[in-house]
């Protein structure tokens, strides 16, 4: 059980309070983000991840759980349908809440609380990824490189049995321009 919370509650009336988060999470399901006080987003917060917790679970006990709270079947439906499916891999942390500017009429510290629906990628499974990446490209350019010194060996060889034949070539080349030189001299 979740500890109570200090100070005025939300609405006046505990059944108030519970009534009025319950409603701020169906319109949150309903919509994916709602904007409303700073204070009752972070109220709801608790209460939106329990929800979405038991529609995760997605068994005919979690289901009327859920319905004890929010009356609405269709939200319900959509809950334990398209939001619970969305957030299987993801651990915890199903919503964000993010800060506004405050309100115009009496400034009241205001804040969007939303779903979290982009695809969850843990940490240590993308450092695994990234470690994989690293050794499977360091082996690459490793088995290039035997490759590469394999051909410039075959190369080298294939240089060093033309370079005699280049080096006679030359030679003989020599020897003509000196008679040249000579005949011409």
């Amino acid at each position: 059980m979740p500890t109570p919370t200090k100070g005025p509650r939300l609405g006046g009336s505990p059944a108030h309070e519970r009534l009025l988060l319950n409603n701020l999470a169906a319109q949150l399901f309903e919509h994916r983000s709602i904007t409303t006080t700073v204070t009752k987003a972070k109220r709801l917060r608790p209460v939106a991840e329990r929800l979405i917790s038991f529609a995760k679970r997605g068994d005919l006990a979690s289901r009327r759980r859920v319905l004890a709270q929010i009356q609405d079947a269709g939200i319900v439906h959509e809950l334990f349908t398209e939001i619970a499916p969305a957030m299987a891999e993801r651990p915890g942390g199903y919503t964000r809440i993010t800060k506004l500017e405050p309100r115009k009429g009496d400034r009241a510290p205001m804040a969007v609380i939303e779903l979290v629906l982009e695809p969850y990628s843990p940490k240590q499974a993308t450092v695994k990824e990234a470690e994989a990446a690293t050794k499977a490209a360091s082996e690459e350019p490793a088995a290039d490189e035997a490759e590469e010194t394999a051909a410039e060996d075959t190369a080298a060889e294939e240089t060093s049995e033309d370079t005699p034949t280049d080096e006679a070539a030359d030679a003989e080349d020599t020897a003509e321009e000196t008679e040249d030189g000579e005949a011409k001299a």
